[in-house]
């Protein structure tokens, strides 16, 4: 099939790989948001899948809005058969899903219809699931409902961040997109409506969501730095300013100081929350790269009883 691929992230990039890799399709043509600031300098660059495609010499078309008229003429000129998605960070209209013969297939990162919206894989950690997956469906125009090619399983471990779960679905979900345009293109597949029990919602996280609430318990904390690892970051305030928690232990063997009490060791840090304590393990202060808690307690010198958001 003449498929034009939708991404935008690192994320897209192992599925555009396989796409391209496929001696079954082809890929004529890039979709991916606008070049945007980046880094420390915010140099104005384009996404990891625009370069990725100009590195394989195919076409990248950078639309504002996909309804743009000139995109919606470009991509009928190019006429694909289908439109694989990953990650491409903007709502498609009717009158761009109508263009594919064979419409617009999204890799979303959960097992529909649990975890709909942008933060799946975010959600599920800070949920506790034990279990995830990805899932390919036949977009519509409701938010990730349309009926369902495939799915592949994941266990969430015990010290999965956000990121590192991700990456491991990046890359199983690359071989089932993949495989669910083979079978689109062969009609073994066929896509299944999604059941009306077990939607769950993932909204995008924002920033105060991502504020550890020490009241709460330390099962709660964990899950909440890991799910927002690396993207928000989970913080805290100390003395006034913003620290950011890079990543924690449990820590239920010792004596349990007060929600957000700092017991500090000769190389430990330790904190209260609403069960018993965790351990940080690196943190981040506000304007500072991340080091070590243990290197951080010593720096700013930590008095008994001192406590985070106090």
């Amino acid at each position: 099939m003449r498929l034009v691929f939708a991404g935008t992230p690192e994320v897209a990039v192992p599925a555009l790989d396989a796409l391209i890799a496929s001696e079954r399709h082809e890929v004529v043509a890039v979709v991916t948001r606008p070049d945007a600031p980046a880094g420390r300098g915010r140099r104005v660059v384009a996404s990891p899948v625009a370069q990725r495609a100009e590195e394989a010499g195919i076409e990248v078309l950078k639309p504002a809005r996909p309804r743009d008229e000139d995109f919606l003429a470009r991509l009928r000129e190019i006429a694909p058969d289908c439109c694989p998605v990953v990650a491409y960070g903007a709502l498609l209209p009717k009158v761009a899903l109508d263009v594919p013969a064979k419409g617009w297939v999204n890799l979303h990162f959960s097992l529909l219809p649990a975890w709909r919206g942008a933060a799946p894989v975010q959600h599920a950690i800070m949920a506790g699931d034990e279990v995830t997956g990805a899932s390919t469906f036949l977009i519509e125009e409701g938010l990730d409902s349309g009926p369902v090619y495939g799915v592949v399983t994941e266990e969430i471990r015990p010290t999965d961040t956000s990121g590192d779960l991700l990456t491991r679905l990046a890359f199983a979900g690359a071989g089932l997109l993949a495989a669910t345009m083979d079978g689109i293109e062969d009609g073994t597949l066929r896509a299944v409506p999604q059941p009306e029990e077990g939607v769950s919602l993932a909204p995008k996280i924002t920033v105060e969501d991502a504020r550890v609430d020490w009241s709460a318990p330390a099962l709660r904390v964990d899950r909440v730095v890991r799910g927002c690892s690396p993207a928000p970051g989970a913080w805290t305030l100390f003395r006034g300013e913003r620290l950011k928690l890079r990543q924690v232990a449990l820590a239920p063997d010792r004596t349990d100081p007060a929600p957000g009490e700092l017991v500090v060791g000769k190389n430990t840090v330790h904190v209260g929350t609403g069960s018993h304590a965790v351990e940080l393990l690196w943190v981040q202060p506000q304007g500072k790269k991340p080091m070590s808690a243990a290197d951080w307690a010593r720096g700013v010198r930590i008095a008994a009883g001192e406590r985070l958001e106090d």
